[in-house]
């Protein structure tokens, strides 16, 4: 995200061109052209979490039933 804010800065801040801030930030002119002329930002993709300890209500439990059971 503050790449995103930073590109949108130099596009209209500092009125550069598309070809120059591709050129300073090092991103594709199609990533540059895409977030300096867009208004609203990429949403943040949030994977769901698999696995026992996510899918289970009480996974916690297990972990402690095992933490008991190898403690003297």
């Amino acid at each position: 995200m503050p790449e995103v804010n930073h590109i949108k800065k130099m596009r209209n801040e500092k009125s550069l061109s598309i070809n120059e801030i591709s050129r300073r930030t090092g991103f594709s002119w199609e990533t540059v052209k895409k977030y300096a002329d867009e208004d609203h930002l990429p949403s943040e993709n949030l994977s769901k979490k698999g696995g026992m300890m996510y899918t289970r209500e009480n996974g916690g439990e297990i972990v402690s039933d095992w933490l008991l059971e190898i403690t003297p």
